[in-house]
């Protein structure tokens, strides 16, 4: 039987989209999804675990090695196990993981995912783990293969790293400054992603809205919103995450200009107190946000804005935390990510005076979320009786079976629980990756039901979609519904990283 490999994430969606990557390069080195085998002749454990880490969350290290050391035991009945640790962990820790947990097999960067199956090779044979950290990238990572975890909708990076200098932030120092791609070599992309039967992509960068720098045009990003809204097949695009300081009008106007552009904006806030701003250095300042917003939604009425927030950051005093409240209220959040401060070694933050008292934190914190969700709730039940449509996906609702209803997320990004007509047949349902119409008849804090396919008047439309036959192509896979590896994503010839001129992509035969 092959090998058999795991990759578990944490952290932000460049984690997911990194983890696609790992998991293409393994299956392409031989190594088969632990899932994929049938559940008679499935190990417990697979022979290669690997950890895609995050730095920036809370109890990250904590969670990491209480992971290593679960799987202690299964390293010692397994000799020829192997564990892999990757991402910005591995990045910020090299040989502390090591010492830590000594039966850690590699370790490598985030700026060296490709050396993967290399480094497991060269740590089986020469029976001792392997640690490779390259502090600045070579190639963009969308060269590699990889599996996607859908066959409808798609990650695509068009920028890694950060110039930013947020002092609670370390991801600058572990994915470096930031280096973009060339846009022909997005599109080319895009545009074979499409010819695969995606419907929606989501356009990564840590900072999107500096696309361009690079090369020396400010209009990069809101250019390419236009252009991958010309092609053709291509539905949805959305994009994360976008710094308000450098969030300009143009943007705003390709967004509302370009029909696959979807109506739905993370804005990251993280605090409303205007001095508590400049100690994050963020070059922005309150009433620069809610501007922002206002020209957002008059240019696109039904746009859902989502936010991040940070609570209890170093020196916060009531007066800022009551701003924070002021402002969310103001800006009428769809929903919020709300995080407590946390010290992250080696920012500037985690040696600041000021520290707030835990208990201070969490009581401010219940506060945010109870008024974030009051201004959540209330947007959602604005909705009950206006028709979405739904983009329907396979787990996004855990009660889905136990109701008998579908989910899927509206245009805005909303998370739809709906209804399907009485008694119908199975060839007449949905599948992941098919759109429907629905009326929404209950706005939840975090959800809206759509059950009008049952009501007096029914309100429900099937559309059948390449995105749905993507779908279906896939469930012969052995995790169904995930499509093949895709070499290359697909074989774009990239060239050196800091390439000062957009150039058009080549695409290799064959992919």
């Amino acid at each position: 039987m092959p090998k058999t490999y795991e990759v578990r994430t944490h952290g932000c969606q460049m984690n997911v989209h990194d983890s696609e990557r790992l998991a293409g390069l393994l299956e392409t080195a031989g190594y088969v999804d632990r899932l994929a085998v049938p559940a008679e002749l499935r190990p417990d454990v697979a022979d290669v675990v690997v950890f895609n880490t995050c730095a920036v969350r809370e109890n990250a290290d904590n969670k990491l090695y209480g992971n290593l050391g679960q799987l202690r035991p299964a390293k010692q009945r397994h000799p020829d196990m192997q564990i892999a640790v990757g991402g910005c962990m591995a990045q910020k820790d090299r040989e502390l993981i090591v010492a830590k947990a000594p039966w850690v097999d590699v370790v490598f960067g985030t700026h060296n995912m490709g050396s993967l199956p290399v480094l497991l090779e060269r740590a089986r044979h020469n029976r001792t783990a392997q640690v490779e950290i390259l502090e600045a990238l070579e190639t963009f990572p969308s060269t590699l293969p990889t599996r996607r975890e859908s066959a409808y909708a798609a990650w695509v990076s068009i920028s890694v790293g950060c110039n930013n200098t947020c002092t609670y932030c370390i991801v600058p120092s572990l994915r470096g400054t930031e280096e973009d791609r060339p846009p022909g070599d997005v599109l080319a992309e895009v545009s074979a992603l499409v010819d695969q039967g995606v419907l929606e992509v989501t356009l990564l960068g840590q900072n999107v809205n500096t696309y361009g720098v690079q090369f020396g045009d400010r209009g990069a990003f809101a250019t390419l919103l236009r252009d991958c809204g010309r092609i053709e097949g291509l539905e949805r695009i959305r994009f994360t995450s976008p710094h308000p300081a450098a969030f300009t009008d143009d943007v705003i106007e390709a967004m509302a200009q370009t029909p696959a552009v979807a109506p739905s904006l993370h804005m990251p806030l993280q605090s409303g107190s205007d001095r508590v701003l400049s100690a994050m250095r963020r070059s922005y300042r309150s009433e620069r946000f809610l501007s922002i917003l206002d020209r957002v939604r008059a240019a696109i009425p039904d746009a859902a804005i989502t936010t991040d927030l940070i609570v209890g950051f170093p020196g916060e005093s009531e007066q800022d935390f009551a701003q924070t409240l002021e402002v969310v209220r103001a800006a009428r959040f769809a929903s919020a990510f709300t995080f407590q401060y946390s010290i992250r070694p080696g920012t500037p933050a985690a040696t600041m005076p000021g520290q707030v008292p835990k208990e201070v934190v969490q009581e401010r914190f219940d506060r945010l979320i109870a008024v974030q969700e009051e201004i959540s709730w209330a947007g959602n039940r604005a909705l009950e009786g206006r028709t979405v449509e739904v983009l329907v996906a396979p787990g996004e609702g855990r009660k889905d079976a136990a109701t008998a209803r579908m989910s899927g997320r509206a245009r805005d990004n909303r998370l739809v629980h709906f209804a399907l007509p009485e008694q119908v047949e199975p060839r007449e349902r949905p599948r992941p990756g098919d759109c429907v119409e629905v009326a929404v008849t209950y706005g939840a804090p975090h959800h809206l039901v759509a059950d009008s396919a049952r009501s007096p008047e029914p309100v429900y439309a099937l559309r059948r979609t390449r995105g749905g036959d993507a779908f279906a192509a896939a469930a012969d896979h052995p995790v169904p519904g995930r499509p093949r590896v895709s070499l290359g994503m697909p074989a774009i010839s990239a060239g050196p990283v800091g390439s000062r001129t957009p150039r058009a992509a080549t695409v290799q035969p064959g992919s």
